[in-house]
């Protein structure tokens, strides 16, 4: 497992703007998932460790993007246009090998979740 440390959550009103952060040494294909109470948690986004293939889930498709910085072992959310159903429980996850994933089972290591609300 790899050591993941997630940063940038906070209280934003709906329109507004939020970029996460989440540093992860080593060869991993990453993701983001979220989790508002009571309910499971679910894909976001996911690219690959050569940042060439990337994946949304419909519902932040054209708002959010994912990216990555391998020289300084950070990958990002930027988060757009955000909307009161955004609010979760942010988790970054890794996942050993160069493809992304989709589903919590493809991941091995998770961070320990920053929180983003937004106010409508």
């Amino acid at each position: 497992q790899v050591q993941l440390v997630e940063s940038g959550g906070g209280l934003v009103q709906a329109g507004g703007s939020l970029r996460l952060s989440c540093a992860a040494s080593g060869r991993y294909a990453m993701g983001w998932f979220r989790q508002a109470p009571g309910k499971e948690r679910e894909f976001v986004t996911s690219v690959s460790w050569s940042g060439g293939n990337s994946y949304y889930a419909d519902s932040v498709k054209g708002r959010f993007t994912i990216s990555r910085d391998n020289a300084k072992n950070t990958v990002y959310l930027q988060m757009r246009r955000l909307k009161p159903e955004d609010t979760a429980v942010y988790y970054c996850a890794a996942r050993r090998g160069m493809t992304a994933g989709r589903t919590v089972h493809d991941y091995d290591s998770w961070g320990q979740g920053t929180q983003v609300t937004v106010s409508s």
